[in-house]
């Protein structure tokens, strides 16, 4: 199959010639290539990455690719479309594996198992750099003079034990600006949930005794301290100080729950992750377990991309690799199944880490069964993925049917405005497609148009369908190589004729063909299931009130509508600088300060049940259901 480049393929030919296949250029490549360690790069016609791969000797690695009789369908497919091979040298086989995860990550190619999802963990932290420290939520990077415990596997798993921690260790939880400023206890101190160490109720001493005491728990040294705190118990008990003794057990309790809930009976745990894959269908569930200080921190599921020629192990060996490349991993790490090249994963890993990794597939005892516990989860959540997706491309072809779409549509865009008598004007735009909602996708546009009328919804939508059309035609114009699934097959705008004639003409001036247009209008009195479809050159027309198709466009329809608000008030707040309960109608200071008083802060009265508005004093019920609507409008 492969053949050695021609004269008329080495010179300039005085005719045109037969440009050579992905083999004549592989085998042209390897004239010059190194027999040394290194990352190669295959490159398609257009310059787009098909695939990143290291190897402990780049000439011996690519000859194997110019061997077509050995090679897989995906890989000979992917070799017939290289038209260039680019490589980085490297001092040791496990620099190329390093190099090789960042650049996967980074320009995810085509051909190669990609983990999509690779949002930041969130931890705990210590800012031992002030005098009085306090445990707080952190993500990102971390500083100098600061302690952190983790990573929790979600926002929820760490703020659930923040909680639970301020019952066994009252540590301050105000900013260092508001501590600075504080005269007098604030109402944590009154309900026990701080020592005050702002005004003096505690000596700075005792105060570092108790931050010593929370880093001692979330290090693991949970039974040393549960000891000294039941011996302080029994003193305080025998000294008549009966109050002192029922706080001290009060924070015996508090651990005591903590662990009831994330606690595990199995030894050398202290700083694990379990990681443990399921494969079904040609798709792969991976699981990943935190286990820090003998606590369970959470736990998180992975989808990544790949083919199904790709094994379980190799699929494992790429997500640990990605994984791990913008983290520092533990040093222990418990798998599921055998991969390649554990030793060499082991030592990159610790390399990256500052300290040595060990990977082990446990055969028996407890940390099998917390394997085995993980591959159950792989599993089930695997199954419920595929039932949705099921489910989803059902209601792909629903939608598809009712618009006499060609196909089910891959990429959904719905449109809406939000806005306040014309002022902080925005526009969003959310994405969905086989796979839901895509988040990432999601946009917002400020409406920049000096000439349109504060409030035209027409003018507005006008702006924001011309930006985003024209910004697609440059790009192909440009010879760019959009996100795959970047063009919407379908369109769907929140308004009613007027608006579906406004996108038709932007349409039409910026020639867009072949797109989906379609556009919903809230029903009589606004009512949820009584919206009209229009679409061009059709009469409008509804559906029953129970069709699963209407349902779903009710949600895309909400969720548009949701975002939009949600942009439009950040913006707002950002403008004016003040708190959204300045921008309730009736909210004055005296109520504002009650408001803050019962629930702490701005974002803690927005998650607030109407009953317990109610209860603050000077908030009527009236009062109370006004404030409730103004967060929860479109929710």
């Amino acid at each position: 199959m492969s053949e050695q480049p021609t004269e008329a393929e080495t010179e300039p030919p005085e005719t045109e010639a037969a440009e050579p296949d992905g083999f004549a250029i592989l085998t042209a490549k390897l004239k010059t290539l190194p027999n040394s360690p290194g990352v190669y790069r295959m490159l398609s016609e257009s310059g787009d990455v098909l695939y990143v791969g290291k190897a402990r000797n780049l000439k011996n690695r690519v000859t194997s690719y110019t061997r077509a009789r050995s090679l897989s369908m995906r890989i000979l497919r992917m070799v017939q479309m290289t038209r260039d091979l680019e490589i980085i040298s490297t001092h040791t086989e496990v620099e190329a594996l390093l190099l090789e995860a960042n650049l996967i990550k980074r320009l995810k190619p085509r051909f190669n198992i990609i983990l999509r999802d690779d949002k930041s963990f969130p931890y705990i932290e210590v800012n031992l750099d002030h005098d009085d420290p306090m445990l707080v939520k952190h993500r990102g990077k971390r500083e100098k003079d600061r302690e952190y415990f983790g990573p929790f596997a979600s926002a929820t798993a760490v703020n659930h034990t923040l909680t639970a921690l301020q019952r066994a260790f009252p540590l301050r939880s105000c900013t260092d600006s508001d501590f600075e400023s504080r005269q007098r206890p604030c109402l944590q101190f009154q309900i026990k949930r701080c020592l005050a160490p702002c005004v003096g109720e505690i000596s700075r001493e005792a105060y570092g005794e108790m931050v010593q005491e929370a880093r001692d728990f979330l290090s693991g040294r949970s039974q040393n301290l549960r000891d000294e705190l039941g011996g302080k118990m029994q003193q305080a008990s025998d000294a008549l100080a009966f109050e002192d003794a029922a706080m001290y057990r009060n924070r015996i309790w508090a651990l005591s729950q903590i662990q009831s809930k994330q606690g595990v009976n199995v030894d050398g745990l202290e700083e694990t992750d379990v990681i443990a894959a399921h494969s079904a269908g040609g798709q792969t569930c991976v699981q990943v377990f935190f286990f820090r200080a003998g606590q369970n921190f959470g736990n998180r599921a992975y989808y990544p991309s790949h083919t199904k020629d790709d094994t379980v192990g190799e699929v494992l060996a790429a997500f640990i690799g990605q994984f791990y490349d913008s983290r520092p991993a533990p040093k222990q790490i418990l798998l599921s199944h055998d991969v390649p090249s554990e030793d060499l994963i082991a030592e990159a890993l610790g390399i990256h880490a500052g300290h040595k990794v060990h990977l082990l597939r446990p055969q028996r005892g407890g940390k099998r069964e917390l394997v085995e516990q993980a591959v159950r989860n792989a599993e089930e959540a695997l199954g419920r993925r595929q039932a949705e997706s099921a489910a989803q491309t059902r209601l792909l072809q629903g939608v598809a049917d009712l618009f006499g779409l060609p196909a089910p549509p891959q990429r959904i865009e719905v449109y809406d405005n939000s806005h306040i008598q014309g002022t902080n004007a925005v526009g969003g735009m959310i994405v969905a497609g086989p796979e839901g909602m895509r988040k990432a996708a999601y946009r917002t546009f400020n409406i920049k148009s000096t000439e349109i009328t504060p409030g035209d919804d027409f003018g507005m939508m006008r702006e924001v369908l011309t930006r985003r059309f024209q910004r697609l035609k440059k790009d192909d114009a440009d010879g760019k190589t959009p996100t795959a699934g970047e063009w919407p097959d379908l369109v769907i705008i929140d308004g009613g004729l007027g608006q579906l004639g406004v996108v038709e003409e932007v349409f039409a001036e910026l020639g867009i063909e072949g797109v989906g247009l379609v556009s919903i209008a809230k029903g009589p009195d606004r009512n949820a299931g009584r919206e009209r479809f229009f679409l061009p050159g059709k009469p409008p027309f509804d559906l029953p009130e129970r069709d699963p198709v209407l349902y779903y466009l009710q949600r895309l329809r909400d969720e548009a509508h949701r975002f939009a608000i949600g942009t439009h008030r950040n913006r707002r707040s950002r403008q004016i600088g003040q708190s959204p309960l300045d921008e309730i109608p009736g909210i004055g200071p005296r109520r504002k300060k009650a408001l803050l008083l019962k629930f702490g802060s701005a974002k803690q009265i927005a998650r607030a049940g109407l009953a317990d508005l109610e209860k603050v004093d000077g908030i009527s019920h009236q009062m109370a259901q006004q404030i409730y609507d103004f967060f929860n409008a479109g929710a």
